[in-house]
């Protein structure tokens, strides 16, 4: 039976942390917009209107259907 006390979490994460930056990775943060959120709901309806309501409407619809089409070659 070991004697010893377990490793602290913050000795593991920088454990982890360190062989993943062994392998060449870097820890990165990236902050993007809470989609549960009202008032991004209400501003995605908003800029949905919006596009619905423009005189270019089906050139913007065609654009998008364009690029979103997935290649069956």
């Amino acid at each position: 039976m070991s004697t010893s006390k377990p490793k602290p979490s913050r000795l593991k994460v920088q454990a982890h942390r360190d062989r993943l930056r062994a392998q060449g990775l870097r820890p990165i943060q990236i902050w993007v917009p809470d989609v549960r959120s009202a008032s991004f709901k209400a501003e995605a309806h908003r800029q949905s209107l919006a596009v619905a309501k423009s005189t270019q409407e089906y050139d913007d619809q065609a654009f998008i259907d364009s690029v979103s089409m997935l290649n069956e070659e």
